[in-house]
């Protein structure tokens, strides 16, 4: 028996419709990521910013007191923590791979399609891709009041990179590893075409011109990323 009819690809559709519609449509305040206050906040036990905290926050679904500013200084708070690596893969994507192109998934197939990208989550909890495969399977499993928790956790990832910036030049965007450029420019409803390093730490993706817009691409800034990487010995 299927379990569910609507396909993946349809409800990430509807999803990223959604959130793209949301975060072009508002005027976002440009708020700038000043990096020595988050290593501060999110190291001191006493700050509501500590790291732990937010963290502890994040995965248990506690959202209920869980804003934008938290999930900024859990972001860009990441970069300071002993495990971050800005080019992390998870060892179980490919097992979430297994499970994304079929059209319809039994309850066994999304109980292990859930499984799989939480532990996916586990390795790189910022992971996009699989924050959106463990959405679907909640929703295909008709976990709605977590499917919703987790639609608003998404939401507030998103506008936590897009508050750092606005895509410009003068004001590029802040991420903290490299496919989240591509996340954000897929989000918006456009398609990368070509990605180059403008200079050290500013990076531009071209994307596909559309006939109702003007915009040819957007900047990155990924200095400490790079800074940080480094430091660690990583490389892309």
């Amino acid at each position: 028996m299927k379990f569910r009819t609507i396909t993946i690809s349809s409800v990430f559709a509807i999803v990223l419709l959604a959130f793209a519609f949301q975060a072009s449509a508002q005027k976002k305040e440009i708020i700038p990521v000043d990096f020595n206050r988050v290593k501060s906040v999110t190291s001191n036990p006493e700050s509501r910013y500590y790291f732990p905290k937010l963290l502890h926050s994040y995965i248990s679904f506690n959202y209920n007191k869980f804003e934008l500013e938290d999930m900024r200084n859990l972001y860009y708070g990441y970069m300071f923590q002993e495990d971050y690596n800005p080019y992390r893969q998870s060892v179980y994507a490919d097992k979430v791979e297994e499970y994304i192109y079929k059209k319809d998934l039994t309850r066994d197939e999304c109980d292990s399609l859930e499984h799989y990208a939480n532990l996916s989550l586990q390795d790189n909890m910022f992971d996009f891709e699989q924050l959106e495969y463990f959405a679907y399977a909640l929703k295909a499993k008709k976990k709605h009041a977590r499917y919703e928790v987790f639609r608003k956790n998404i939401h507030l990832l998103l506008s936590a990179i897009m508050t750092s910036g606005d895509g410009t030049k003068e004001h590029p965007w802040v991420v903290i590893c490299p496919m989240h450029e591509y996340d954000i420019v897929n989000f918006l409803g456009f398609k990368a075409v070509d990605h180059e390093e403008i200079s050290e730490g500013i990076d531009y993706v071209k994307v596909e011109k559309k006939e109702d817009s003007k915009t040819e691409g957007f900047y990155f800034d990924v200095k400490r990323m790079l800074e940080i990487g480094r430091q660690k010995g990583y490389e892309e």
